[in-house]
């Protein structure tokens, strides 16, 4: 799969790998994307190679989010869940949390980067919206030239291209922290409501000149994804949109400016004229959120992370012996052979509960606990289990000690075909952790990422909340 695999402990031993490998080595960090493409041979070296990977995760420090001097800054190992579950973006810079929100299910969220997301460039992605919309720029360090930042629209160049040379690394990335009297929301179109790539995505922030909703736009930035090779700003609307209230008749005229932006294509999620169409659409609702002071509506007050008592962060302390090639698996030491996926190496170990059911990070069969946080396992290299903590599901009970959830899973009839079940198992077990008594719309958050070919849902999510009832499911 990959050629090499480094895990250095510190950002200096990081920089001078990548300053020796240069094109040979690929970051990675969330490596949600970067190991399909390695896999299906889009990414190679100059050679047309396989390259080698360096994995940042046990790097500490580098997964912070803060506010300094007016500026607020996330860390090169920052995840989509963390984004999510912080506070200080909900509040000044929700677009960006709601996109996060948006990405795949909360095993991708766990392990995807903002950093990561920038990288691969591609103009469907979420986060890179809101972020083009706050104004954000990106940091990157190399050892022989030190650090430079430049502005997220200049640093992605192209459909999947960047301004990053082969010995650089991605350190940060930052933006102004929004004004007073600044509100935002982000629109994403899909498919289905979660792991889906976006046919379209819209982050509108505007800052008002005073408090209020009567108050005129002193400023107003318009982003739009999935409509061009790179992340557009909507330049004409936004600057009609200075100095006016955001009435009806504004914000129609707006979002009808806003579709000069786009000029996008037809592929496999949508044609051309279909998007061209909801970019209107899309501003509109935005906009009218914005007018109405709704742009919160339907944001979750605790949302599911599925990362147990690991606050998100990686690297996450283990108690397990780091012995080269060796994880502890279910409580006990275990080889697990690296070049590979954790998804591959575990079969290989025996442990067939762990099932491949996409290899790409759709269907959540795979899923297990990496050092407490559920992850997809088929987009984890298995070094990076070497030495950490694993779970599958046979170390969640057995026939005479059943788990509460594969108690409840048999006594509602969820189990069906059983091919996907031990990936909801796992991932209902997590939600447990988290919310002892589940509700319905928790049950079905937590499950987003597992996928069901019996298409069975409703004695699967029967059981998730029976289980945290303590009750039997009825079948």
């Amino acid at each position: 799969m990959y050629a090499f695999y480094h895990s250095p402990a510190t950002l200096d031993e990081a920089l001078r790998l990548k300053a020796e490998l240069g094109d040979r080595a690929r970051i990675i960090a969330g490596a949600t994307d970067l190991l399909l493409e390695i896999e299906r041979g889009v990414r190679k070296t100059p050679d047309g190679d396989a390259p080698g990977v360096i994995d940042l995760t046990r790097i500490p420090g580098l997964a912070e989010i803060c506010e300094e001097n007016g500026v607020i800054y996330l860390g090169p190992l920052v995840t989509h869940n963390q984004c999510v579950a912080s506070p200080l973006l909900v509040e000044q810079a929700f677009p960006l949390a709601r996109a996060c929100w948006e990405v795949g299910a909360p095993q991708i969220r766990n392990r995807g980067t903002i950093a990561g997301n920038i990288i691969t460039a591609s103009p469907a992605n979420d986060a890179v919206v809101p972020l083009t919309a706050l104004g954000a720029g990106v940091t990157v360090r190399s050892l022989a030239r030190g650090e430079r930042t430049v502005a997220l629209a200049a640093f992605v160049t192209g459909f999947r291209k960047v301004d990053l040379a082969p010995d650089e690394i991605v350190t940060g990335i930052s933006f102004p922290a929004p004004a007073p009297n600044t509100s935002g929301t982000f629109i994403k179109l899909g498919l289905r409501r979660a792991q889906a790539i976006s046919v379209l995505s819209v982050a509108v922030v505007v800052e008002r000149a005073a408090a209020g909703p009567d108050a005129p736009i002193a400023r107003a930035a318009i982003a739009l994804g999935a409509v061009a090779p790179v992340i557009v700003r909507a330049t004409s609307a936004e600057s009609y949109l200075a100095g006016k209230v955001l009435t009806t008749e504004h914000i129609e005229f707006a979002a009808t400016l806003a579709v000069e932006a786009a000029t996008p294509i037809d592929d496999v999620r949508g044609s051309a004229e279909y998007r061209t169409g909801m970019v209107r659409t899309l501003v509109l609702r935005a906009l009218r959120q914005l007018a109405a002071g709704e742009e919160r509506a339907g944001w979750p007050a605790r949302p599911v992370m599925l990362w147990g008592s690991s606050d998100g962060r990686w690297p996450v302390p283990s108690d397990a012996a780091g012995e080269p090639g060796h994880a502890v698996v279910n409580g006990a030491a275990v080889e697990l052979p690296g070049g590979m996926t954790l998804l591959d190496s575990l079969r290989v170990a025996g442990y067939a509960g762990v099932k491949e059911g996409c290899a790409e990070g759709e269907c959540g069969a795979c899923t297990v606990f990496l050092d407490d946080m559920a992850v997809m396992a088929c987009m984890v290299p298995a070094e990076r289990a070497w030495g950490s903590r694993v779970t599958t599901v046979e170390g969640l009970g057995d026939a005479e000690h059943l788990h509460p959830v594969q108690r409840a899973f048999v006594q509602a009839g969820g189990v069906q075909c059983g091919y996907c079940t031990p990936g909801f198992i796992m991932s209902a077990a997590k939600l447990l952790e988290e919310r002892p008594h589940p509700t319905d719309a928790e049950a079905a958050e937590a499950l987003t990422g597992n996928f069901c070919r019996c298409t069975g849902y409703r004695k699967i999510l029967d059981a998730v909340v029976a289980a945290g009832q303590g009750v039997t499911a009825q079948a």
